[in-house]
Order: structure tokens, then C-alpha cells, then sequence
């Protein structure tokens, strides 16, 4: 080692500032390798995660600030929903309901040829209850009858019309018509309870 170190102080002066600037060189790329990469690696990271702190506190802050406004979004649509679950009848209901629609019809002045209830179509929650119509009168007195059965409390909803065997008989033509009114009922949770494990055989 002495030997070293003899070789080294009798070496020119530029060579000795050569030497001690490759072992610094030396040094410096080992301290930055062991100590200061792994540093920056980490540092990165962290930033990373921190960014992405921030971008979430940012968006915790906007749900916040829209908190009210969904708060009152979902009161409101359990309004909407309680209004709409009055307007379908439950099982007890449904022959009243039916009722009903044939009281309109005769209001109306219409003739009652057909009104035969069909199956019922389990849905979701719900049955479709649909009834096949055939009823005779006027124009007036039909258009009087669908705008009758638009204003009752439940939902009836009437497709397939049909206008068929018009007569004129007197001043007011006469003819029949053919439609089917379809209302909805709730299943209650015995019914669900049986749906579902229908639906699970199936």
C-alpha cells in the first residue's frame, strides 16, 4: 500500500489530477447508484401517488359539493316512485279496475260485445294483466271512452285498436271496435318467491 502511494506523489502533477478526478468520478457514479437512484425511484413514486391523491381528493370535494343536489335528486325520485307504484293496482284491486273501464265504456255509449280477461304476464315486479275488447258506438263515443280510460287513476293502457264494420245508420255512423286494455298489478312476495323458482326450473 506504501508502495501505492510512493508510485502516486512521485507521478507528474496533471497525471495526479487525473487520478483523483477518475476517483471522484468513481465515487460520485457509486453514491449516485447506491444511494441516490434508488432515492429518485422512490421520490417518483411518491410524487406519482401523491398526484393521485390529489386527484381524487379533488373529485371527494365535487361529490361533496354536489351532495345537496343528489341528496334532493333521490328524495325526489322516491316521490316519483311512490306516485307510481299508487297507480298500479295490487290483486284485490283488479276487478274493480276492470270494472271501472267497462262503467267508462257504457258512459261513453258504447256497447260492450267482448270483454274477456286473459293470462296474466308475470314481469319483473309486476303482472301485465291484459283484457281483449270489442265494443260498438260512434266515433265520438269511443274517442270519449280511450280519452275516459286515460284519466283513470291506475294505468290502462289500450293498443291493437281495430275499427271495423262501419255503418251508417242515421247521422252518426256506427262501428265496431276492436282493442286490448292492458293494466298492471304488483306481485306480492309470495308470487315473487314463486316466480323466481319457476324461472329457476325453467
Amino acid at each position: 500500500m506504501d508502495l501505492g502511494l510512493e508510485k502516486i506523489t512521485k507521478l507528474p502533477t496533471k497525471q495526479k489530477i487525473a487520478l483523483l478526478v477518475l476517483i471522484l468520478i468513481a465515487i460520485g457514479c457509486a453514491l449516485f447508484f447506491l444511494l441516490l437512484k434508488p432515492k429518485y425511484k422512490e421520490l417518483k413514486e411518491l410524487e406519482e401517488k401523491l398526484t393521485g391523491l390529489k386527484t381524487q381528493i379533488e373529485e371527494n370535494r365535487k361529490l361533496a359539493a354536489n351532495l345537496p343536489i343528489l341528496i334532493k335528486d333521490y328524495e325526489r325520485l322516491q316521490k316519483e316512485l311512490e306516485l307510481a307504484l299508487t297507480e298500479l293496482p295490487n290483486q284485490k284491486e283488479i276487478p274493480a279496475l276492470l270494472t271501472s273501464v267497462t262503467d267508462e265504456g257504457k258512459r261513453a255509449g258504447l256497447d260492450f260485445l267482448l270483454f274477456r280477461p286473459k293470462g296474466e304476464e308475470p314481469k319483473d315486479f309486476y303482472a301485465a294483466v291484459p283484457v281483449d275488447i270489442t265494443v260498438s258506438g260512434t266515433y265520438a263515443s269511443v274517442g270519449n271512452f280511450f280519452s275516459a280510460v286515460s284519466r283513470l287513476p291506475r294505468i290502462v293502457n289500450i293498443s291493437n285498436v281495430v275499427f271495423s264494420d262501419i255503418k251508417n245508420t242515421g247521422e252518426k255512423p256506427r262501428l265496431k271496435v276492436t282493442c286490448l286494455a292492458t293494466t298492471f298489478r304488483f306481485l306480492d312476495k309470495k308470487e315473487l318467491k314463486d316466480e323466481k323458482k319457476d324461472t329457476k326450473k325453467k
